[in-house]
Order: structure tokens, then sequence, then C-alpha cells
């Protein structure tokens, strides 16, 4: 079988808690979105000139604002960028806190808005592209255009930009709560100031780092401290504190791109989370001038400066020789002989893969088209049209200490021609026909992988069996004993044991002089094995049989439907699992190739039809009840459902979610089970477990119904004959406030004229 690539990160775990489509609508590139800020003072600019010199990021005016048509009332708006603000102009960088004073008040679940005024872009596109190359390769803010009005007048187009905070967090590393922190000096020293270099220079003490670190978590001192004494002091124990691989392609980033305003010149504009596995992961920020927009320094040779041509043969390994101040997160990777072939391997990719051709001008140039007429109606540009339409291809006169502004397409031509020759760039090896079996390797199997590979003098497998963890190597081989055919012939071969739901791998073949990855994006971008699905991994999590009114089938039906939860935290492989009903359908329904997230839902609806849009099985469901089955690929029962009569406009359901044995329920469709509810004698009784009301739906009106409930010991501890009622048709919903119980289990009973019906019930 050849192994399919899959990207890791992308931000897949924003599914978790935010839909995907609302998150990738409002940073869209396709379309320009529309923002409206509405203050109450007529002199708002004023106002924020004030709280922005007195208090800085503190201080907020309150307004109210309009994203694409949404109105968010009472929201905070504050500058943001001293570079790039200025009193005396009307075109400023924006922050907006969504959730100011109404929380959890969010657009698309986003809580923070950063708009950057574009002032050392003439081109206008440097920040969106590569922002958008740079997610080929780590998680990264998205950034699209917005076209700003305050009080209803038209201040300008803006690069709108994803803010880096505890949402960005929680959808790239499934957290939000670890340290966290900015590479931001309170105030920049340089040429020989520290900045937040992340050297060991400020003490043993994490207070001395206080200034130069922006803690944006609760906590983490201790952890950012201990981070900076083992890149300076202890670098064999580096790996387990820093996600290295991430930390070199964020360098190769900057290095090709030529994005000197980060950890490059002054040590600035990145930050640090700490993710699961205990390590470091660097996040780029600020790349608004990118693509050499930035020439003041490099912090190494030409710290006083740069010219254009000086930028196209930067040295990509500088650091490694000098560097004004200390740069440790350059200079102690570099002086490792793999670290150093890794970050070269890694700017080959970023070459190869977006610069060799004339794709990213081309790109380029679609942006400038979509967002031409607004630009042509900015007036308060820092830059003319002229400019802006020349500066993707031609050098442009720039203001300040900045006199001109390279033209991206004439600095990456050289730039890239330059890259090609640097030693260790060219000459890599190469590996291709990967390939693994078995298609599904078991629980404790051994998954075999192997590729052919010239030019290499090692070939090492890294593997991990979960989707987040680190990776772990061994070494493949060309002898014939690790299945890679006969020896000498190119096959490099080597085994991994199955351990986990997934198991995820990449491929490094090295020679003396250079690294090639395989897939080249590793490890955001690596190949995925799904072994067999097992027992409780996958379940039959609720079923629809009876009065579905209102969860309709893509076709606009409302049939019956049986949901599957994917229980793991990894996603899982349908192809190849089937469902039957036998007593209906002998024949079994086999999914087509499925991709089902972590804990999450999928719909497959039971009404015969196979013909129709979506997953429509080959049976249909009796109300009278019957039974179902969920089988493996190899035809192994992976779970079995027997449900009886049903009620209508109820479902069945695992209570607790996922793992829970089957119960009567308020139908849940593709969502979690929150509340079961328990078939009793003559009524449904729910939530159950319940912690401070039951719910009693009869099937049938009573007259002055006796409500009792008992312990254990069969001691009454409650009667009742008088409470509000409900009818529904033909019967009535009675609703118990059972609060003052005890955690414990109980029987109900219900006396109607001379019939009495019992079931149970626990209280949490």
């Amino acid at each position: 079988m050849k192994s399919v690539p899959v990207s890791l990160i992308g931000c897949f775990l924003l599914l978790l808690r935010f839909p995907l489509s609302a998150q990738e609508n409002f940073y869209r590139t396709d379309a320009v979105r529309e923002i409206r800020i509405q203050f109450s003072q007529a002199n708002w600019k004023h106002l924020l000139d004030s709280l922005f010199l007195a208090t800085g990021d503190e201080g907020r005016l309150m307004g109210d604002v309009v994203i694409d048509g949404t109105l968010l009332k009472k929201v905070g708006v504050r500058y943001k960028g001293y570079s790039s603000w200025n009193s005396d102009e009307v075109k400023n960088p924006f922050n907006i806190d969504l959730d100011y004073c109404l929380e959890d008040q969010n657009y698309q679940g986003f809580t923070k808005l950063k708009l950057s005024n574009v002032i050392h872009d003439p081109s206008f596109v440097r920040e969106v592209l590569s922002y958008e190359i740079a997610r080929d390769y780590l998680p990264a803010p998205r950034a699209n255009f917005a076209n700003l009005y305050i009080n209803d007048t038209l201040i300008g187009l803006y690069t709108n930009v994803e803010a880096v905070n505890k949402t960005f967090t929680e959808n790239c590393y499934g957290s939000r709560d670890h340290s966290f922190f900015k590479g931001e000096p309170e105030k920049l020293e340089y040429p020989f100031g520290q900045n937040a270099n992340l050297a060991y220079t400020h003490g043993t003490d994490s207070s001395g780092y206080l200034p130069y670190y922006k803690l944006e978590s609760d906590y983490g001192w201790n952890d950012l401290l201990s981070l900076i004494y083992t890149l300076n002091l202890d670098t064999l124990n580096l790996e387990s504190l820093l996600n290295i691989d991430r930390t070199l392609w964020m360098h190769a980033f900057n290095y090709v791109l030529l994005n000197l305003d980060s950890y490059i010149a002054y040590a600035q504009n990145y930050y640090l989370y700490w993710d699961d596995n205990g390590r470091f992961n660097p996040i780029l920020w600020d790349l608004n001038m990118s693509f050499g927009s930035f020439r003041e320094s490099d912090g190494s040779t030409h710290f006083q400066g740069l010219t254009i041509d000086q930028m196209k043969t930067l040295d990509p390994l500088e650091h490694l020789y000098f560097s004004i101040s200390p740069r440790p997160l350059m200079t102690i990777l570099f002086r490792n002989d793999q670290y150093r072939k890794i970050y070269l391997a890694h700017m080959r990719t970023i070459i190869t893969e977006h610069f060799s051709d004339t794709g990213y001008i081309e790109r380029a140039r679609s942006l400038q088209n979509m967002i031409d007429a607004y630009v042509l109606q900015d007036t308060n540009k820092f830059y003319s049209y002229e400019d802006f339409r020349q500066n993707l291809t031609q050098t442009v006169g720039g203001t300040g200490s900045m006199i001109e502004y390279p033209g991206i397409a004439d600095l990456m031509q050289a730039r890239v021609a330059y890259l090609l020759a640097y030693p260790g760039i060219g000459n890599e090896p190469e590996i291709s026909a990967v390939q693994s079996t078995p298609e599904h390797p078991v629980l404790l199997d051994t998954a075999w992988i192997k590729a052919v590979v010239s030019n290499a003098s090692q070939v090492i497998l890294a593997s991990r069996n979960s989707g987040t963890g680190p990776f772990m190597t061994t070494q493949m081989f060309d002898d014939g004993n690790h299945h890679d055919a006969v020896a000498g012939d190119g096959w490099f071969g080597a085994g991994i044991p199955v351990t986990g739901v997934i198991l995820q791998y990449y491929m490094v073949a090295e020679n003396d002089s250079a690294i090639a990855f395989y897939p080249p994006r590793a490890e955001n971008e690596v190949y995925t094995i799904y072994p067999a699905v097992l027992p409780g991994e996958l379940v039959m999590n609720e079923i629809m049989v009876s009065g579905n009114e209102l969860n309709p089938d893509p076709n606009g039906d409302y049939d019956s439907w049986i949901e599957l939860c994917n229980t793991t935290g990894e996603a899982l492989s349908l192809g190849g699992v089937s469902l039957s009903d036998p007593n209906v359908n002998a024949i079994r329904w086999f999914f087509p190739d499925t991709l089902l997230p972590p804990k999450s839902y999928l719909i497959v609806w039971a009404d015969g039809d196979t013909t129709q849009d979506g997953l429509h099985a080959n049976f249909t469901l009796s109300e009278t009840g019957g039974e179902l089955s969920l089988f493996g690929y190899d035809g192994s029962t992976i779970d079995h459902v027997v449900f009886g009569n049903q009620v209508p406009g109820k479902s069945i359901g695992r209570y607790p979610n996922g793992t829970g044995s089957l119960s009567f329920m308020t139908p849940s469709f593709s969502a979690y089970n929150f509340i079961g509810t328990t078939p009793a004698s003559g009524f449904l009784l729910y939530p159950n477990p319940t912690t401070d009301e039951i719910t009693l739906e009869m099937k049938q009106k009573a007259v002055l119904p006796s409500i009792s409930i008992y312990n254990l010991l069969g001691q009454q501890l409650y009667e009742n004959r008088n409470f509000p009622s409900v009818e529904k048709g033909d019967g009535m919903i009675l609703h118990l406030d059972v609060s003052g119980l005890r955690q414990g289990i109980y029987y109900i009973t219900v006396t109607d004229t001379g019939n009495t019906y019992s079931g149970k019930f626990i209280k949490n």
C-alpha cells in the first residue's frame, strides 16, 4: 500500500472547538471584509492617541463594531504597534477586543481583531502572502484584508491578522492554559541589548527576565527560565523542552523570505507556547515587513543596516559565526551538524515549493487584483497607487528611514539563485516509492515501511503512535531482512510497533553534505497509517427510528438515522468498515473512504436508498425493534446493539455518551448525549442520572396521580399529589424537584386510579 501524507497541524484541532467552516470564513482571502467602528465621541482619535501614549496596550475606548453586517456592542478599541503608529496619521493600526464588556462575545469564534495599516508595504500583499506560505510548514496566524470605517468615514484598507492568543493555541495545540509568552521587550535595546533573545544573561531568578518577555498565560516564568538555561547550558536535554524542528522551520522561513524584523535582527516578534508534551513551540508574528521591507539590521555583520543587494545574498548561517548580541536560538542550533542540515533542508523545501517558479508572484498579483479598487479608494495609504502596482516587481521609494522598498520578484529571483547554490541545500538524497504493509495493522502488530533511497549514507524512520506527540527514530536498512526486498537494491525498510489508534511517520535520508525529508514538509506533514478499528473506538452512539421531525437528510427527507461516535483522541479511518441489520438486509453496507475526526460524530441515514446524497444504508429500521452490527474491515464485530419497541419522537442512545448502555432520550443529532431517559412501566423518566429535577413523561393522562420516591431500603422519602403538569398528545409531562435528595439510587412510583407504574433513577 502507498501511504498518503496528511497535514498534522494546520490547526486541525480547531474542529474540536468551532466548526471548520466558521473558522475559515472570516480569514478567507478571496474577499475583503468590511469592519465599521462606531464611537459615541466625535473626538475619538484624540482620545485613542491620548490613551495609547498614557497606557500603551492597557487602555481602550469603548464603541460598537459591525463586521460584515453583524453588530457587536461595547467592544474595546486601542491602537497597536508603536513603530507603525503615528498621532499625525489618520490610518493607524487597531486592536479590537470583542468581549471587552460582554463576556464571550465573539465573531465566528474570534474575540480579538488585529488590523495592520500596511505602512511599510507599498505592494499591500507582503503580510497576507507570507502568512499563507508559513502555514504550509508550521502553525501560524491567518490573514486577509479588511476595509475599515470609523463613524461612517472610510479610514482605508488594512491587513486583518488572526490574533495569537488562547483561542489560537487551543485551535492549534489543543490547550489554552499552558505557559505562553511573547518575545516583546518593554524597551527595545540595540545593538548590544539582549531583548527577547533567550540568552541566559539576566541571572538565575526569573524576575530578571520580566522586562523582555510578555507573559500571556497565568503562569510560566519558571518554565521559560528552564528553557533559557537548557538552551544555553544544557543543550543535550534541549529536545525535551523545545520543539526543535518547528524552531528550524521558523528560522528557515525568516531567512528565505528575508523577514528580519524577527528573532534575527532585534530578537522580538515571536511567541512561545508550551504544548501538552512539555515543549515550547515558536510561533511567527508580525510579517508586515517581510520580503526585505525591513533592512535596518540583521543582528550580525550588517547590524547597522543592509542594502537591497546585500539582502539578496544574506548568509543563512551568518549567526553561526557572529552576532552583535547573543542569538542562542540560532547559534547553538546551527552548531549541531544534524540540526544545521535540517535547517537547510527546510529552506530547500520552501524554495522549491514556493519560489523556484513564478507561482508566488502570480499569487501576489491575484491578491493585488482583488484589492485593487479598495487601494485606489484608500486616500490615507502611505504610497501612491502606482507604487502599489509596481512594487511586486520593482523597487519603489519609501518613507522615513526606509528610503526604498525592494520589488518582491526582483529580490526573490536573486535570493533563490543564491540559496540554491548554497552548500547543504543542493546535492540532497532522493526518496521515492514509499510503501507500508499491512494496510490495516492491528494493535501490537508491526507496520513495515519501505522506500527507494539514493545518494544517502543513512536513512532514518521517525514515527509516533499519536497525532501530537514527539517522534521516535529507528534506522532503515537495505539488507534484505527488513521487508526491503533484496540487499543492496536501493530499497530501505524498517518495522514500527503499533501501539496506538494511528501511526504516523516520515523519513530522513542523509549524506555528507545534505539531508532530505519525505514528505518534504515533515514534521508538519507526515504519512499516516490507520490501524484496524477496535471495539470501543467506534460505537453506534444514538439511533433515531421513529418521529424524526427536526433533522432532514441532505435530500430534505426526515428519515431514521444512526449516529456513530469516534470515542478516541485520534482520527479513525472507516475504509472497509460496514454496517448491517441482518433482520432486514443480510448484505452489509460498506462505508466509502471516510476519515472521522477525533471525538466527533457521523450520521448514517437508515432509509434503504443508497442512491441519495450522503451516507445512506441499504436497510431501514423498524419501530418494533431490531438489531444493528458494525463490522471491521476483516469482518470482526466492532459494535452490536439490540433495541425493542420505540417511542415516537425519542431516540435511543448511549448514556454516558460513547460508553453507556442504550436508553431513551431527547434526540441529540450528531452531538454529545447529555441526558438519558429511563423507560419505565407506563412512563419515561429523564434526565437520568439527574442533579436537580426529574421529568416524568406519561403515555396517557392521569387523574390526580400520586408520586412516591423510595430509597434502596424501601423507606418512603417523598409523596405528592399536587404538582403542575403539561399535556402532551394523549399523555402528560410532570416535573419533580429532587434537589434535596442525597446522591444515590432511588425508586419512583406513579399511582393512578389503581394502576401503579415504577422506575429507577440516579441522583448525582
